[in-house]
């Protein structure tokens, strides 16, 4: 009888325990991601081979402190090492914590190697090599609180890999995870009434696999070329051949017999076949079956009568706060499914999102904390209601108002007052695109903008050393507040991560799905422009411009207009409603290029008159082409995009681009000169040269004055 220690996920201790039990296990100790057991050798070969649950089998060595780099080699160094490995083999050490003296685990697995290679070296004057990615033994050292644990691996590789997943899709379930999640959902149970096996979103058939391993009674492990006690000194090779036959009987047995009724599908074809050469290489093509399909076509399968079965799936978290709103349709279509595909059923999801979790509709009958790989997740099991029960659900009354928390109150009191402030200002203004909320607490580090009935919302990168776990809580609070005082746009909400942006990274697309509602025409002054709040970063509207745009419209009758970095030339359709003769416009991305053309669309505007220039503005300025009465200069503080030869730095390169616009400028005419760099400090060469009068307070509506830095803006003449 030894003792030995089993690692596991944290939160599958329990589960683990009582596999370990039914393995044979004498005198089970939960601990956090793992349990210690006492066992014979033939318990470890059993669970290294049947565990669905355990990452390592360890054989615990010795245990001693450690105060010093030196305590460390000499207590590694005085295990019998002998005993376990040959000179002739190769070692690997997996080092794990640190204290004082042990900072780096680098460093650690350094001086335990040490220890072991010049123990044999003294014993057999020759020593073991070192293989990180294929050692015959593996030696693991867990140091906490000065404590150092050395153990022999009996695993080799982490357990979880089978060996059968051949092909990968993004963000894939590891295998014991996906065991746990069918063991907490009941599927033993089910599968031996015969009831099914659906995954509507089944990515690389991980659960499906799994799934159809323990209906078969197969062992996890059998599918595995290695384990580390192998090559282990003590290794009985008869006393494994008899485990491992055993299992091999047994999946002879299990498959022989009919089971039950288990399929996945999934929208990307990629992942089906994927799914398809992992169920190949585990041996039960036969006995599943995946489809390409969409979760919105899913029936339950109609070739034979199913009475009862567990829907079980791991849909997308949403780990990008603006990905949330595109995901809520996905959790509400799933519940919906369900309850009408499978009345009767048990129903199990795992998500790292409680919030949209919420949107299943459903009533959760248990939950489960466990970790998707770091990612704090639960499992939700739901028993899905016959139709006569979803029928009397119903007619139940249902609660409309839901109580915020104490965060989200907060942060919804805040928006109230800004609201109550600035609403004098838009009744007289006739303002319907305005920013209500810019991290007016720094805890709710976002900014709120509304366009008409829309809301968008943007989240400003979290500084470095933010808790991560409250980062997330606050943003929650804040869609809830908002989903409260805003009901009629609920499905008008809008929500972005923004980040410094690279190159030409803000010309592009962002990586989310398009929403159908939003794109949509606002009005400003007397214009129409067309707002996107869904595909870019920004919104086609720099709603702090407004009163520069405003003061242009007043600047441009009968002038020769100049717009530089243009982007949706939203200024240009003010000044050309302001009575501009002509006007140019100049943006290196032909996106913005065509929403600009849009946006003159909008407003009949002269395309002859008015024209756009695809042409990187700081190539063209140079050249000193043209003359205009009226140039707006509205760069941006830094880029170094492909599309450009040059690059960028609005301090340190302003005053240049003034002396280039001052070039083309026609006598009395004005350069209107806007960026916003925080910090920009402008240069005293033009100060000398121009008239130059600074107008930022001018140009700062009631909505942007609780952030005064938000842009700097100046009228330069000759």
């Amino acid at each position: 009888m030894s003792k030995w220690f089993a690692s596991c996920p944290k939160g599958l201790e329990e589960l683990l325990a009582s596999e370990l039990e039914s393995l044979g296990a004498d005198q089970v100790r939960l601990t956090v991601a793992g349990v210690y057991a006492d066992g014979s050798l033939e318990f470890a070969y059993r669970a290294c081979l049947w565990s669905r649950l355990a990452n390592r089998i360890l054989l615990p060595l010795d245990k001693f402190a450690v105060n010093s780099a030196d305590d460390l080699y000499e207590g590694v160094k005085a295990i019998p090492w002998h005993q376990h490995l040959t000179p002739r083999q190769t070692i690997a050490v997996d080092f794990i914590g640190s204290n004082d003296a042990i900072r780096h685990t680098q460093f650690g697995a350094q001086r335990v190697k040490d220890a072991v290679v010049d123990l044999i070296q003294e014993r057999f004057k020759d020593r073991p090599d070192v293989d990180l990615r294929n050692p015959d033994i593996r030696i693991n050292v867990h140091l906490s609180r000065d404590m150092a644990n050395v153990s022999l691996d009996m695993s080799g590789d982490s357990l979880h890999k089978r060996g059968y997943r051949t092909a990968m899709v993004p963000a894939p379930l590891k295998e014991n995870l996906a065991a746990a999640l069918l063991l907490r959902a009941g599927w033993p149970a089910i599968a031996e009434a015969g009831g099914a096996l659906i995954d509507p979103m089944c990515g690389s058939g991980t659960l499906l696999i799994e799934g159809a391993m323990m209906a078969a009674d197969i062992a996890p492990g059998l599918n595995r070329r290695k384990f580390g006690f192998q090559q282990w000194s003590q290794h009985d090779v008869d006393l494994w051949q008899k485990v491992r036959q055993d299992a091999l009987d047994r999946c002879q047995a299990g498959l022989s017999k009919e089971l039950p009724e288990i399929r996945g599908y999934d929208k990307d074809t990629r992942a089906i076949r994927a799914a398809q050469e992992n169920i190949a290489s585990a041996g039960l093509d036969q006995q599943i079956r995946v489809i390409p399909k969409p979760m919105s076509a899913f029936k339950k399968p109609t070739h034979t009568r199913i009475d009862n079965g567990l829907m079980i799936c791991n849909p997308p978290y949403g780990e990008r706060w603006g990905e949330m709103e595109e995901l809520r349709p996905l959790y509400q279509n799933l519940g919906e499914l369900a309850k009408r595909e499978c009345p009767g059923w048990r129903l199990a999801v795992i998500t790292g999102n409680a919030e949209l979790a919420g949107e299943l509709r459903l009533r959760a009958e248990k939950k489960y904390k466990l970790f998707n790989g770091t990612i704090p997740s639960q499992l939700l099991l739901f028993s899905l209601r016959d139709k006569s029960e979803q029928e009397q659900e119903q007619l139940k009354p249902r609660q409309q108002d839901v109580v915020l928390s104490d965060g989200a109150q907060m942060f919804a009191n805040r928006l109230k007052k800004n609201s109550r402030k600035l609403n004098k200002w838009l009744k007289q203004s006739g303002v319907s695109c305005y920013r209500l909320y810019d991290a007016d607490m720094p805890e709710y580090a976002v900014a709120v903008d509304v366009y008409d009935d829309a809301i968008h919302v943007q989240e400003y990168a979290p500084p470095a050393d933010v808790d991560e776990q409250q980062a997330n809580k606050h943003l929650t609070e804040v869609r809830q507040a908002l989903r409260q005082l805003y009901p009629d746009s609920s499905k008008k909400l809008f929500f972005k991560e923004r980040r410094r942006q690279k190159g030409d990274s803000q010309y592009q697309r962002q990586q989310t799905r398009s929403r159908e509602n939003a794109t949509f025409t606002v009005h400003e002054g007397q214009g129409k422009l067309e707002i996107n709040l869904s595909d870019y970063l920004d919104s086609g509207l720099f709603l702090d411009h407004r009163p520069v745009r405003q003061l242009i419209a007043k600047m441009a009758k009968g002038k020769r207009f100049l717009n530089l970095f243009c982007y949706t030339a939203a200024a240009t359709v003010q000044a050309a409603l302001g009575g501009a003769s002509s006007s140019l416009s100049i943006d290196m991305s032909n996106s913005y290029l065509e929403w600009a053309g849009r946006n003159f669309a909008l407003n009949d505007m002269d395309k002859v008159r008015h024209q756009l220039l695809r042409a990187d503005c700081l190539e063209w300025l140079a050249k000193g082409e043209g003359e205009y009465d009226l140039i707006f200069l509205d760069p941006p503080t830094f880029s170094n995009s492909k599309k450009m030869d040059s690059i960028l730095d609005i301090q340190r390169d302003h005053a240049q681009l003034i002396d280039e616009a001052m070039a083309i400028l026609a006598p009395g005419g004005t350069l209107v000169f806007s960026n916003n760099f925080r910090k920009f400090s402008m240069d005293e060469s033009v100060m000398a040269k121009y008239q130059v009068d600074n107008i930022t307070d001018d140009t700062l509506d009631p909505d942007f004055q609780r952030n005064r830095k938000i842009h700097n803006c100046w009228l330069i003449k000759h």
